[in-house]
């Protein structure tokens, strides 16, 4: 039984070339082409969603970029003192 399943979509004349020159320079079938291009895109996309999430939380306590490092500092400094008080 198949697992995956079949779309159609659309591509130019322009980018269907782009994308059988470059599978065939990477001996690759088009389809793991764009799932390999898919997986990228949705990954980009999450990281994009995170980041904004991230600086919103960020604004929210009052943190801006100019306290990201300091505090990254910070943070590291108490582990390595949490690690130094603890018995071997």
């Amino acid at each position: 039984m198949r697992e995956s399943k079949v779309r159609s979509f659309s591509l130019s004349p322009a980018q269907l070339k782009v994308v059988e020159a470059r599978a065939k320079k990477e001996n690759r079938t088009i389809s793991e082409l764009i799932r390999e291009a898919l997986r990228r895109y949705v990954y980009e996309r999450d990281l994009e969603d995170l980041r904004a999430k991230s600086q919103a939380k960020a604004a929210a306590l009052g943190i801006t970029k100019a306290d990201i490092v300091p505090l990254i500092h910070q943070l590291r400094r108490e582990r390595r003192q949490k690690k130094i008080k603890q018995p071997a």
